[in-house]
């Protein structure tokens, strides 16, 4: 691949496929310093919104990386080191990709600039936008994410509220969960009805696997994510609810290796012991063998909640917590 400047990948993601990186602000130009970023403390905390670069650049380079790679490209994503809003020319880059190539677009933003309507219509020419909502209660909010002082989280409530209604994408959530931070009972169930307020199609629930912005934070047990998860579906349904707990996985193709089987789908859903036995057990002779060795090698932990026992990918092992 051509070098370039403002691309960056592509990368396989979950929700994406194969992903082309766009990176559209310069480095760590945020509007918050979350307790968990793995590119550090935000170094130019700002609101000011304008055209870091010219945006034709990136368009240009964006659209030649595309026709280079063909069909390898699911979608192109603004997903920079920086809170993508805050650039100003961003709808007119997305306005171009779409017409000059057939690649789908994603925004994968904070949410914090959506209170503005011209952040909202800048970026509703896209495919698919990924809104932050780590927390609904001001005291959490400011601890976790670290806002700019000047944003109020009424308004970027209300801005994502307002994305939902006019958006005719895919809108998806995602909701960093961390020990101790914002995985109580109360935190998770106030997250969780107001998703249960958008239009969405999926709401991911992620922890932190690589290094945070600050030493204390940490990824929550695996009790506190089974928790997250029955709450969320509670609301959503758990067909839109999935947990992104650990690093990307390889594409699965069929049933293959039952061990593979059963780590892919606890890496999205907690599954209930009695459902990984009967999953198993059409495809291997001893399913209780299989969880019993993945047990052993931290690999998934089994964990009891409510009335049932579920299996969990070990993502503290991953993450080398």
């Amino acid at each position: 691949m051509n070098s370039y400047k403002f691309v960056f990948g592509p990368v396989p993601s979950r929700r994406l496929g194969m992903s082309l990186g766009i990176n559209n602000i310069p480095y760590k130009t945020c509007t918050y310093s979350c307790v968990y970023c793995q590119l550090g403390r935000t170094n130019n905390m700002s609101l000011e919104r304008k055209c870091f670069y010219d945006y034709e650049k990136i368009a240009d380079e964006v659209i030649r990386a595309v026709r280079d790679l063909g069909e390898k490209v699911d979608y192109v994503t603004f997903v920079p080191d920086g809170e993508p809003t805050l650039d100003k020319c961003i709808g007119k880059e997305i306005e171009r990709i779409k017409s000059e190539t057939n690649a789908k677009v994603a925004v994968i933003t904070n949410s914090s600039l959506l209170f503005y309507e011209e952040v909202r219509k800048d970026i509703e020419g896209a495919d698919y936008i990924s809104v932050k909502v780590d927390a609904v209660d001001e005291k959490t909010w400011r601890k976790y994410n670290r806002p700019n002082g000047r944003l109020e989280l009424g308004k970027i409530l209300e801005g994502i509220e307002e994305l939902s209604k006019s958006f005719r994408g895919k809108l998806t959530s995602e909701t960093m969960i961390s020990w101790n931070l914002n995985d109580s009972q109360l935190c998770l169930s106030d997250v969780g009805k107001f998703l249960s307020r958008l239009r969405l199609f999926k709401a991911y629930i992620s922890v932190p696997i690589r290094p945070p912005a600050e030493s204390f934070v940490l990824p929550p047990d695996e009790k506190s994510l089974v928790m997250a998860y029955d709450i969320f579906s509670g609301y959503l349904g758990k067909e839109r609810v999935e947990l992104l707990n650990m690093p990307e996985p390889p594409r699965f193709e069929g049933m293959g290796d039952p061990r593979e089987w059963l780590l892919n789908v606890t890496s999205v859903h907690p599954l209930r012991y009695e459902y990984a036995i009967k999953g198993l057990s059409s495809i291997a002779e001893e399913p209780e063998k299989i969880i019993e060795d993945l047990l052993e090698r931290e690999e998934i932990r089994k964990v009891s909640y409510g009335n049932s026992t579920f299996i969990v990918r070990s993502f503290r092992r991953a993450s080398g917590k």
